[in-house]
């Protein structure tokens, strides 16, 4: 599919889009804003129109004179955001400002390889496009469970993901759905959603902890995704805790993710079953225990379970004391599909983190569990693909 998406011609353009991108603004705000003359800043607005980048949107209120036009992006613009998970797929369309328009959830298997799952992807756009929510997208952000070399748009040696390797992901992807296309981190990507519709929407400056099938963090500067010089920034799921720890998937032994990734709890609930009667019980009628099991077991006050969470939140505390200490985050947001195990595991890693990290960095310090959910992942994945679209040439 070969088109050709709009982009603004120059910086000045660039900056008032993803202004614009925030909610719809009046002229005399804008320019308050992006230090613009007066009719320099028209020009360039004028210019966004004629491109059907934005659209006058009526009058503001009066400040004191002549009312201001307001200008808001054009409603025809359409962003798509494909969260991919370890046994799951996310996909949503958004307008301009990101707010959902569709968003399609199903089963998946990462380690099907990237063929499979990316033809699933596409099928699941397809299902929106046919609902008629777009004809034509600006753009398009990608989010994988694993290490991405985001200047290439490619996964390298993720542990997770078999067959993977070096895929031309974002190419293949962009010229799929004929748009701009970006690839990050999966975790990168939530962060990115909750610092424009999330509890982080106020901070710029933020840790965002993805404990699933393997455990992340997003690390936020300036209100930016910090991705390191290669873009493995925030693996702390492989941050040893235990020299005699469990073997890991990425080969070393007593990592973080190998104690309390969804494997891992997994394991552990089923080496306690004998003790647990939920969790025996459970284990008898399917044959496997999961995460959600252990969930399950501690809202019904199982002390193994209850256990086995708090064991898991002493660990990610430890290693969230330190990036407290040497970050000084104003915020910490707490996610994913083991982070439903809720506010046991919340209350675990807060009191190590107090108790660990200097006063000084933990005594304003929230730490939370995301309220956003399965949506952070879409919607920071199409701000990742609106971000390349709304960029200076």
């Amino acid at each position: 599919m070969k088109r050709t998406t709009v982009r603004p011609e120059n910086a000045h353009q660039a900056a008032l889009l993803r202004l614009l991108r925030e909610r719809a603004r009046s002229r005399a705000e804008l320019g308050d804003v992006v230090r613009l003359s007066r009719s320099k800043l028209n020009l360039e607005l004028d210019r966004l129109i004629e491109l059907r980048l934005a659209e006058q949107a009526g009058l503001a209120a009066s400040r004191g004179g002549r009312r201001s036009g307001l200008v808001r992006l054009a409603s025809g613009l359409r962003f798509a955001g494909i969260d991919i998970g370890a046994t799951s797929l996310d996909v949503a369309v958004t307008d301009g400002e990101l707010e959902i328009l569709g968003h399609v959830s199903e089963a998946c298997d990462v380690r099907d390889g990237p063929v499979a799952v990316l033809d699933q992807a596409m099928e699941m756009i397809a299902k929106l496009r046919d609902q008629g929510l777009f004809t034509q997208l600006q753009g398009v952000g990608i989010g994988v469970p694993g290490p991405v070399s985001f200047r290439e748009g490619v996964p390298v040696a993720p542990p997770i993901m078999p067959g993977w390797d070096r895929y031309p992901v974002r190419e293949t992807v962009g010229q799929e759905l004929g748009c701009p296309a970006v690839v990050d981190n999966d975790v990168n990507i939530m962060a990115l959603g909750e610092l424009h519709s999330g509890l982080a929407k106020q901070v710029d400056d933020f840790l965002f902890v993805k404990i699933g099938t393997g455990i992340g963090c997003g690390i936020v500067v300036d209100g930016k995704i910090y991705r390191g010089v290669s873009g493995s920034a925030g693996d702390i799921g492989h941050i040893r805790v235990d020299d005699e720890g469990p073997v890991c998937v990425c080969g070393n032994v007593g990592c973080l993710e190998a104690y309390f990734g969804g494997a891992a709890l997994a394991r552990e609930a089923t080496a306690v079953a004998g003790r647990s009667p939920y969790l025996g019980e459970r284990l008898r009628q399917t044959g496997t225990l999961t995460g959600e099991d252990v969930a399950r077991a501690a809202e019904m006050g199982d002390a193994e379970a209850v256990r086995l969470i708090r064991d898991g939140g002493r660990r990610v505390g430890t290693v969230l004391a330190g990036l407290v200490s040497f970050f000084n985050p104003g915020l910490v947001i707490v996610a994913g599909g083991v982070a439903r195990l809720g506010h046991v595991l919340l209350a675990e890693i807060r009191s190590v983190v107090y108790r660990r990290s200097l006063p000084l960095a933990t005594g304003n310090l929230p730490i939370v569990l995301s309220e956003l959910g399965p949506d952070a992942g879409v919607i920071g994945a199409a701000r990742l693909g609106s971000d390349r679209v709304f960029s200076a040439p």
